[in-house]
Formats: structure tokens, C-alpha cells, sequence
């Protein structure tokens, strides 16, 4: 039988629980950098790059040949077995990286979500606190105690009952939807009079942008307020940079553009081009909290991901694509400032470096969100050959996570294929 996306689509349904989401009917055969095709052999511009997860590209060279040269030495031990080299060197680097003045550790694991569980963990340990402090329109994972911390309950925890408790939520800063910085403090001194006393408070968890929320940045101000609040009451501040790190934002964490550093770093998605790696970077003395055995994984860290994450990481020097990242986000905030001009669904133009979205309300009502709109656009892109992401907590803001190393005329192809689904539809 000949595959097509449509035979295949009545296989995974026949074997795959409908929990697990697909937001585009395609499967894909192979792709190379920002182009996929799929088992039709269409072809496609990848303006999502696996959630983020792409931002050296589909199938990287030097990525590529890092993986196989690992490969041919071991696959696997389990670092608590018998540790490897790529896994300690992976450390040192991440190390180097986040944003800090003072000695830092990373322990691997393998998922974004599985990095927040141990960033709670670290905290709560570091601490003697149990309480964590979220936001409103957080994304942190899909795992139980990263539900509590996430901001949006459908489709993420519906159905499922109550989440684990001791998180609390505040609100995140966000001026188009008229909470300002000292609203959002606001809220947080109010858990500590309702909720929770400030001592009971392990950890304050925050995206510097927020991801499936809607790409809102938080505000400078707001960031070192926080840090000072958490510097008053001996809370951990973490900053969930599952989709802001690797050069997303144009630094290779977002947190190099607040002014402070966190307490600890969370880090997945795009770190290692595509393989499964991620983790969690601190202080020091906070990381050794845990005792021997308390943290790791059979698969945490694997040799493979690592190969490919200190390739990755060579990548974004040789390349230059920190510097790729913010050219890329000056050319999409004028793209869609200009589209804005003829559109007036478009309320909102925002990023940082190449974390750039737009949010879409009926008539240009910011009462009003354009979720089915939204909605109609990603699917004219797709049929126009360009894979497109929406998000919010209203599904109503288009996010673009295209790999930093697309080529321009890719680019600015897709950015027309966008255009003309809004001349088509708005």
C-alpha cells in the first residue's frame, strides 16, 4: 500500500490515544534544515521547528557527524554507572553559559519537563520550603508537579482531577492585557497574606518569555524586582528557559537581557538540535543540596544528545547566530508591523530576537481574541506549503520558531506565504 499522509493518519488514530495532539495532518519522510517533506513528498517551509526545538536546523552537518562519531563508540551505560567525557564537558559549557557571577553545577536529564521537576526538587531541598510560586499563562511541562505550575488547564490537566498543591499563582506581566509590573508584585505579596507565608516558599518559577502563553516578555523592571523580593525572603528564583535558551532570544539565554541572574536555569528543546537533552544549571552549593543517588536518570544525559548538544553549541559560534537571531527578529517585527498597517486583527507585534509573535483580536478588540482566525491562517499555510504554530492561553497568538540557520530568500518566502493568508482571510 502506497503511504500518504491520509493512511497514515488512520493508522495512528487506530493506534495512538487521541490525547496525544497533532496540530498538522502530515508525516514526515525527511527534512534538512528549515525544509520538510513529507511522505507525499510535498514540500514544506518549517516556520515551527519541532516547538522550538530547531534552532540549528533540521538534521545540522556537524550535528550529524558528531552523533554518528559517538555512535560508533557506545550508545548508552547510564552516567550513573560508568560516567563519559561528553556529559562533563556538556556541563562545563552550560556552566559557562548561564548568566551569573558565581560557581555553578548542571545535571542533565532528558526532558524540559523533567528539568523543572528537578529544579522543584533542588529548591525544596536547598531550602527546607516546600511552596513554589508559578504564573498565569505559564507552560512548564505536562508531568504532574509541572501541571501545578502551568498556567492553562485545557487541553493540559483537563479531566484529570487536582494537581499536586503548594503552588501558587500569580500574575504575569503583561501591559497589553493591563497587568503592569506593580500588579503582578501585587499579586505575589498577595499569596503571602491569603496563601502562603513568603517562608514557606521554596521557589518562584518564571519564562522570561513565556512559550505556549503568547510570547509575552517580561519587563526588566519586573525581573529585578523579583530577584530582590527573593533575595529579601531567601527564595530560589528559576527561570524556565526550555524555549527561550540556545539563542532563541538573542542571547543564548534569555536572562542575559533582565539585568539579573537566576538561582537556577532550566534548559531543553533546542540545546541539542534535535536530540533529547535538557537539564537543570545553579548555584553551586543550591545543586549539591541533593545527596548521592537523589538525582539522574537512566537516560538522563545520554552520550548521543550530549555529542550533539557541544555541536550544537559550535554551531551557534561558527555560525554566528546569536547575531542571526536578532536580524531574523528585526526583519519579523517590521514584517508584521507592516502587515498591521492593512490589518487591524492584528493587535500586537512583540519578541525578543527571534521569539516573535503576533496576537490576533476580532476587529482589533483586545476584548475580543481571533481564535478561530488564528486558526484559519495556520491551516491557508499550510496548504500554501508553510508549517505555522499558534499559541496563548486563547489560541489566538502566532508564534515563528523557524531554525536561525533558514536561508534568507526561505525566509522571506514564508513571511509572504503569512501575508498573503491575511490579505486571503483578515
Amino acid at each position: 500500500m502506497t503511504k500518504t499522509n491520509a493512511t497514515l493518519m488512520q493508522r495512528r488514530q487506530n493506534a495512538v490515544p487521541r490525547g496525544v495532539g497533532q496540530i498538522h495532518p502530515i508525516f514526515a519522510d525527511r527534512a534538512e534544515n528549515a525544509t520538510v517533506w513529507d511522505v507525499e513528498g510535498r514540500e514544506y517551509i518549517d516556520f515551527a521547528g519541532g516547538i522550538a526545538v530547531l534552532n540549528t536546523g533540521h538534521v545540522h552537518p556537524k550535528i550529524k557527524a558528531a552523533v554518528s562519531a559517538q555512535l560508533d563508540r557506545f550508545s548508552h551505560t547510564c552516567f550513573q554507572v560508568l560516567a563519559y567525557e561528553p556529559y562533563v564537558e556538556l556541563c562545563e559549557k552550560i556552566n559557562a553559559r548561564v548568566p551569573g557571577n558565581f560557581d555553578k553545577k548542571t545535571l542533565l536529564v532528558t526532558t524540559g519537563s523533567e528539568a523543572l521537576e528537578n529544579a522543584v526538587k533542588i529548591a525544596r531541598a536547598a531550602t527546607g520550603r516546600a511552596g513554589v510560586i508559578a504564573f498565569t499563562g505559564g507552560y512548564h511541562g505536562r508531568t504532574m508537579m509541572t501541571l501545578s505550575m502551568t498556567g492553562k488547564v485545557a487541553p493540559y490537566s483537563a479531566g484529570m482531577g487536582l494537581m499536586p498543591g503548594g503552588v501558587y499563582r500569580a500574575q504575569y506581566p503583561c501591559a497589553l492585557h493591563g497587568v503592569s509590573s506593580a500588579d503582578a508584585m501585587a499579586s505575589i505579596h498577595r499569596i503571602f497574606k491569603n496563601d502562603a507565608e513568603a517562608k514557606d516558599i521554596a521557589a518562584i518559577v518564571i519564562e522570561p518569555v513565556q512559550g505556549e502563553g503568547g510570547f509575552y516578555v517580561a519587563p526588566q523592571d519586573f525581573m529585578q524586582q523579583l530577584r530582590a523580593l527573593c533575595d529579601e525572603h531567601g527564595i530560589l528564583l528559576v527561570a524556565d528557559e526550555v524555549q527561550t535558551g540556545a539563542g532563541r532570544t538573542g542571547t543564548f539565554f534569555a536572562m542575559e537581557q533582565m539585568g539579573v541572574a537566576p538561582d537556577l536555569t532550566t534548559f531543553a528543546k533546542s540545546i541539542a538540535g534535535g536530540f533529547p537533552v535538557a537539564g537543570v544549571c545553579g548555584k553551586a552549593e543550591v545543586m549539591d543540596a541533593i545527596a548521592p543517588g537523589g538525582l539522574g536518570g537512566t537516560y538522563a544525559g545520554s552520550p548521543l544528545a550530549c555529542a550533539a548538544a557541544i555541536a550544537a553549541m559550535d554551531v551557534f559560534e561558527e555560525e554566528q547566530l546569536l547575531s542571526r537571531s536578532l536580524a531574523l527578529g528585526e526583519q519579523m517585527v517590521a514584517g508584521f508591523k507592516t502587515m498591521a498597517q492593512k490589518h487591524k486583527v492584528i493587535g500586537d507585534v512583540r519578541g525578543l530576537g527571534a521569539m516573535v509573535a503576533v496576537e490576533l483580536f476580532e476587529e482589533g478588540d483586545h476584548s475580543k481574541p481571533a481564535a478561530a482566525l488564528t486558526g484559519q491562517i495556520v491551516a491557508k499555510a499550510r496548504e500554501k506549503g508553510l508549517i505555522l504554530l499558534s499559541c496563548g492561553v486563547y489560541g489566538n497568538v502566532l508564534r515563528i520558531l523557524m531554525p536561525l540557520t533558514i536561508p534568507d530568500a526561505q525566509f522571506q518566502r514564508g513571511m509572504d506565504i503569512i501575508a498573503e493568508c491575511f490579505a486571503e482571510l483578515a
